[in-house]
């Protein structure tokens, strides 16, 4: 199947990527996660390890055990490269091609399709400045802005758009953009 990389950021959705990735393994694809290091604090690099069968990437001091950095190897093989979560920092770092961390770093090297999984605050994602990322974002050959789900309590206990889509439309949305799938 698909070699596929999950990027994960700081969002309280980011506990859902554990469910995500869990999916895309049954499924047959070779699932491989880079977190940003906020989203360790939601969850945990030997869950993701363990379901994915993959060592997870979070900081450039994971890429001192190869000659060729883990970031761009994995970007050079990906079919597919998704972030499920994304935040409005991270839509902000890849609008502006801001490469701070191990995961805007391999989104600047990859050249596979891009689905970008947004999940926020409902003032966040309507804030001008978001919506002008996401739109910049989604002018990008192979780049595709999938949600946020239109309206839901979130976890701050504002209610509209801003959740991230059910586990189970992500990983359908994922698979519909496999190339030749």
């Amino acid at each position: 199947m698909a070699t596929i990389i999950l990027g994960i950021t700081a969002s309280i959705a980011a506990y859902k990527a554990a469910d995500i990735v869990s999916l895309l393994v049954k499924r047959g694809h070779d699932v491989h996660c880079i977190c940003t290091e906020k989203a360790l604090a939601f969850v945990t690099p030997l869950t993701l390890m363990t379901i994915s069968r993959n060592p997870v990437l979070s900081s450039f001091e994971d890429e001192t055990r190869d000659w060729m950095p883990p970031h761009i190897a994995l970007a050079d093989k990906a079919e597919l490269f998704v972030i499920a979560p994304a935040t409005a920092d991270i839509m902000a770092q890849m609008a502006c091609g801001l490469a701070p961390n191990l995961l805007t770093s391999a989104y600047l090297a990859n050249r596979a399709p891009v689905l970008i999984f947004p999940a926020m605050n409902c003032r966040m994602w309507d804030h001008p400045a978001t919506q002008a990322n996401a739109a910049t974002l989604a002018a990008r050959p192979g780049h595709r802005i999938v949600g946020p789900a239109e309206s839901g309590i979130l976890a701050c206990g504002a209610e509209g758009k801003g959740k991230l889509l059910p586990v189970e439309t992500v990983v359908e949305q994922i698979e519909a953009a496999i190339p030749g799938h």
